[in-house]
């Protein structure tokens, strides 16, 4: 896309210089001062395009024919639970009921900025609204631990990103499933099940990534303690913004990962490949200054803020028209009290002129 921007945006100035000098009408102190814009724009739009560039890192890469894949202490992934390795993908759970299993990094990851690319397939035999429950692409700080939060430990301690397939709450009028929700954890939070862990989510987008005959991506970006979330999953190859959230602070050394886990409901759920990309951003005084702290605690700023904005989100229009209904008779009925004490202390007022 970059490359792209740039050879379009030289054609067109090429062409605007072009008409510049050929244009004799055109006055010659007007003529330079176009150039002159020209040129900066172009500069600008340089700089921008490579004030960021990205390295594939395939020690932290899963991709076919996943020779990095086994037990031996020279592979850089290791199974866990029912994962096994096919031609095709890395299958974390079968289309069966009551199975888990899990794909994790044997390597530490110490870049300061990073993205990774998940190309993943949910798929089964079951009809909507009768399959589950998910997987999980995980950067923390344990790994090879099973556990209840598809198919990871609780209490984890670093980012997790979600993609729930089935709603455990009652209540989701206003959520539509599969759902893709980010959690930063710091070892003493545990994940909400029966409330498809909106106490803690940061954000998140609805998608529908079920039994699709195209491909299905998941784009997760950490870039100036920014973490950026996105999807593609309409066969369009262009990402969807899903989540995109400031003051996120994540440690360096943690482990890269992938879980599923199934109950009464199952899907198959497929792991093709996960690309890790090493990103170098250009970095302002400023900003290295405030980023010369080491982080050994995963956090959210304002995360209270986060909360809140969240419960208010999470209101049913039903819950929301009781509580504009009882706020205006309540606003009602204190005028009303305000009314008679007024007419009662302006009668009294007057009887002490008689």
């Amino acid at each position: 896309m970059a490359a792209a921007s740039s050879s379009s945006l030289y054609s067109g100035s090429k062409l605007l210089l072009g008409f510049i000098c050929k244009g004799k009408k055109m006055p010659l102190k007007f003529r330079w001062t176009i150039a002159f814009l020209v040129v900066t724009l172009s500069l600008c739009f340089a700089d921008d395009d490579h004030e960021m560039e990205e390295f594939l890192k395939r020690e932290h890469s899963l991709s076919k024919p996943y020779q990095g894949v086994g037990s031996s202490s020279s592979s850089h992934w290791e199974l866990m639970g029912d994962a096994m390795v096919t031609t095709e993908q890395v299958r974390l759970t079968p289309d069966m009921q009551s199975r888990q299993g899990a794909i994790w990094s044997r390597i530490p990851c110490h870049l300061k900025d990073w993205e990774v690319q998940v190309h993943f397939k949910i798929h089964g035999q079951g009809k909507k609204n009768l399959n589950g429950d998910g997987l999980a692409i995980w950067y923390t700080k344990e790994r090879m631990q099973k556990g209840p939060v598809f198919g990871n430990k609780d209490n984890f301690t670093g980012l997790g990103v979600f993609v729930d397939t089935y709603p455990n709450e009652e209540k989701h009028i206003e959520r539509i499933f599969p759902f893709v929700l980010a959690m930063v954890g710091n070892g003493t939070i545990s994940y909400d099940h029966e409330r498809d862990g909106r106490p803690t989510e940061l954000g998140g987008c609805n998608a529908m990534v079920r039994n699709l005959k195209h491909d299905s991506f998941l784009f997760i970006r950490y870039v100036r303690r920014r973490l950026t979330v996105m999807i593609d999953i309409d066969g369009q190859h262009e990402w969807r913004d899903c989540l995109d959230l400031p003051g996120v602070r994540l440690p360096q050394g943690y482990y890269f990962g992938a879980s599923a886990i199934t109950g009464d409901l199952s899907d198959n759920h497929d792991i093709i490949s996960m690309k890790l990309y090493q990103l170098t951003v250009l970095r302002s005084k400023k900003e290295e200054e405030e980023e010369e702290d080491v982080i050994t605690i995963p956090s959210v700023d304002n995360m209270e803020l986060i909360r809140l904005g969240q419960s208010d989100e999470g209101m049913s229009g039903i819950a929301i028209f009781f509580t504009v209904l009882f706020s205006m008779l309540g606003c009602i009925f204190l005028i009303v009290i305000g009314l008679v004490v007024y007419s009662h202390w302006n009668e009294n007022r007057r009887k002490r002129f008689y």
